[in-house]
């Protein structure tokens, strides 16, 4: 834990100047690295996709390679400099900062910034992990599938820079604390992933019916299908507000308005998720809602009818009902022809619970391991805003 205390004591009379990055720094724009450039040794390079799914916030070697040759001509990184992803798919990921901290030099691909500087560079990562600079980005960001913020606009942005000695401290603290939230995460992750396996074990056993144990329809009899009530709407268009809007992998972003009402079943309609099987392909989603496009909107009778489909298609494989091999798609007549096992609403109604019960434990951010897990980290996260909440003068205001 963070003495309250001891933060208000480190900050205590310090003079914070409040610069943007492009005062503080210089953007330059990584080259032309393309993954078929790889190496199985040479010149360490990192690709901007690898920032935000390989790397954490601070790396000292790299996981891929160029050779001697390509390395002379693409732009490099030095000890300390950041390297920023400008481009993704969410909002989340965009902008994240990778510290370069090896002491050889690193090529680095194009779709990033290198950000050379004479601050802590470990506090400048820190900093572009707060809330400050997520509104930031998110108010200044363009494109819709792809999300991107130009470097003119990463130059505009402003934050609190106190003396050295004091940005090393702060860095002190949070790499203490990082440390302490990993170890804790990782024990929590550990017992989290053998209750997923007890979880799938029971689940394997509870939606496997002998032949003509039980009666099978399809699920277009089930369900009513409403996917002629969506609307999608591209993000430059959309008013933000507080009902959320729904893709095909889930919440993609809040508006003000709503075109469903009430307990609803999502698909996934397409989107490599559902070859991958990466996150569940069927998500219940209740109250005032937007969906897009992207995702078949169901209805049901019973809480227990929607919760037994949502399980059972997360379940079983649906590649014979996918079409396309670039871009894979459920369409709304293969969607309707799944054929799904139908057992007696009494059944139906205890294995919905059991299996709703182990959902909880295992996948739930309201009880369960996954809460504790995300406790940890909005814990770390408090601690974190509140080292770098420096108050503005009237001027820079």
């Amino acid at each position: 834990m963070i003495n309250p205390n001891y933060i208000e004591k480190l900050l205590e009379g310090v003079e914070v100047e409040w610069k943007s990055l492009g005062q503080i720094g210089e953007f330059v724009r990584g080259s032309g690295l393309q993954k078929s450039d790889f190496t199985e040794s040479g010149v360490g390079c990192i690709h901007y996709g690898q920032i935000y799914t390989f790397y954490g916030n601070f790396a000292y070697e790299t996981k891929s390679f160029v050779s001697q040759t390509l390395a002379t001509k693409l732009r490099k990184a030095q000890k300390g400099d950041l390297i920023i992803a400008t481009t993704s798919e969410n909002i989340e990921d965009v902008c994240k900062p990778l510290v370069w901290l090896g002491e050889a030099e690193v090529c680095v691909s194009g779709e990033t910034y290198i950000f050379k500087h004479n601050q802590n560079p470990k506090y400048l990562a820190y900093y572009l992990q707060t809330p400050m600079f997520f509104e930031y980005k998110k108010q200044n960001r363009t494109g819709t599938k792809v999300i991107r913020v130009h470097g003119d606009k990463l130059e505009k942005f402003k934050l609190p820079i106190p003396p050295l000695e004091v940005q090393k401290e702060i860095v002190r603290i949070l790499d203490a604390f990082t440390e302490l939230t990993a170890e804790l995460t990782a024990e929590l992750t550990a017992e989290l992933t053998a209750r997923q396996k007890q979880y799938e074990y029971y689940r394997d056993r509870l939606l496997t019916f002998e032949e003509g144990e039980i009666d099978w329809k399809p699920l277009g009899e089930l369900a009513e299908n409403l996917d002629s009530m969506r609307k999608p709407v591209t993000s430059g268009v959309r008013e933000f507000g507080d009902i959320p809007y729904y893709g095909a992998s889930g919440i993609v972003d809040y508006v003000k308005d709503y075109i469903f009402e009430g307990d609803f079943l999502l698909i996934s309609e397409d989107g490599a998720n559902l070859v991958a099987r990466n996150t569940p392909i069927a998500f219940s989603a209740s109250g005032k809602i937007w969906v897009n496009n992207h995702a078949h909107v169901l209805k049901f009778k019973t809480y227990e009818d929607r919760r037994f489909v949502e399980f059972y298609l997360n379940y079983i494989d649906l590649t014979p009902y996918i079409s396309g091999a670039a871009q894979p798609k459920l369409n709304q007549k293969n969607l309707n022809s799944i054929m799904v096992p139908n057992p007696l609403p009494i059944q139906k109604k205890r294995i919905v619970s059991i299996l709703d019960k182990f959902d909880a434990l295992t996948s739930s951010i309201t009880e369960g391991l996954p809460r504790e897990i995300e406790l940890r980290k909005k814990q770390y996260e408090y601690y974190r805003n509140m080292l770098l909440s420096f108050p503005k003068s009237e001027v820079e205001a």
